[in-house]
């Protein structure tokens, strides 16, 4: 069982905020403009709140990066 943190928290709302749009983002682009550090911690906060949301990696030379894309937003 999550302890997520309530759907109004600040640092969940930013995130909400930046997936909102639909689109993929990286990690580290969710790192930069929500301000928060751990990604996957809030990915798991909103899914649990009801938030639809993939993850895909890519491989680019050597590294991985991950985005995720927010299909379906938690209900308010």
């Amino acid at each position: 069982m999550i302890r997520a943190a309530a759907l109004t928290s600040p640092r969940l709302q930013r995130v909400l905020q930046l997936l909102s749009d639909g689109r993929p983002h990286t990690t580290r682009e969710i790192v930069r403009k929500a301000r928060v550090m751990a990604v996957n911690a809030c990915i798991s906060e909103l899914r649990h709140h009801g938030a639809e949301i993939t993850c895909s990696q890519q491989i680019v030379g050597d590294q991985r990066r991950f985005s995720y894309c927010m299909t379906k937003a938690p209900k308010t």
